[in-house]
């Protein structure tokens, strides 16, 4: 079974085309990585499959639903850990995981959450204003895990991270596709992405240019990483309707 299904998906603003005619598989239970420098498009794929932005031609199924045609029947069974996130200064670290689990009507072991994070009970009673940013980060990601979903999207998740973050970063992503959680990790940095991920598809000036599995090209990623990509520029300012970043 397919989680996530690009079928010659394809974004343009104006003359600019943002994305070009993906097709990507993503099959249940993988952690996938997306890869690619900074405005090469990633973050514009994920908008539509948020149903953040539409497409100009193509679909995108999420858990067999069509992106844009049932975006609340995809949000109910996923996580989200958007780039350019907000967190609310003056609530705390519980009632920051409360608020997704009001939402989808569900229970938390909030300290269970907690303890996957690294973070304490001690931390959790403090405003989040207080935390570091890389408190706030994994927070952020322990909000996306409430409720067991389906499918977990991570836009480049380690940033702000210390070592230690980026640690138990690995260690949820692995926990998580253990129990059977689809991962889609959109990040431009290669190394956090071999670590973790089971494929990898590279993504560079809207195309994609390459789906491998990550085994296969553990010695050589980087080479096929530098093969595929060019630096591409930033996308224009003001086209994104969702999180910010690429």
């Amino acid at each position: 079974m397919t989680a996530i299904r690009l079928d010659s998906l394809t974004k343009r603003y104006g003359e600019y085309v943002a994305i070009d005619e993906i097709d990507l598989s993503v099959m249940e239970g993988e952690a996938f990585g997306f890869l690619g420098p900074n405005g090469a498009g990633k973050s514009t794929t994920l908008d539509i499959l948020l149903d953040y932005a539409r497409p100009s031609s193509g679909t995108a199924t999420v858990l067999g639903y069509n992106a844009q045609d049932n975006p609340r029947e995809i949000h109910d069974r996923i996580g989200v850990l958007p780039e350019g996130y907000d967190l609310y200064d003056r609530l705390t670290g519980y009632e920051h995981l409360r608020l997704p689990a009001s939402l989808k009507g569900v229970d938390i072991d909030a300290d269970r959450v907690l303890d996957r994070l690294g973070l304490s009970q001690a931390d959790a009673d403090r405003p989040v204003g207080t935390y570091s940013t890389g408190m706030r980060q994994r927070l952020a990601l322990g909000m996306a895990t409430v409720g067991d979903p389906d499918l977990l999207v991570l836009d480049e998740p380690t940033s702000g991270l210390d070592p230690h973050g980026i640690s138990l970063l690995k260690r949820l992503v692995i926990e998580e596709v253990t129990r059977g959680t689809t991962v889609f990790f959109s990040s431009h940095i290669l190394e956090h992405v071999a670590e973790t991920c089971d494929r990898v598809g590279i993504i560079d000036d809207g195309r994609l240019k390459t789906v491998a599995a990550v085994e296969d090209h553990t010695s050589s990623l980087g080479e096929l990483f530098d093969r595929h990509t060019s630096g591409s520029p930033s996308e224009p300012p003001g086209m994104r309707s969702g999180s910010g970043g690429a």
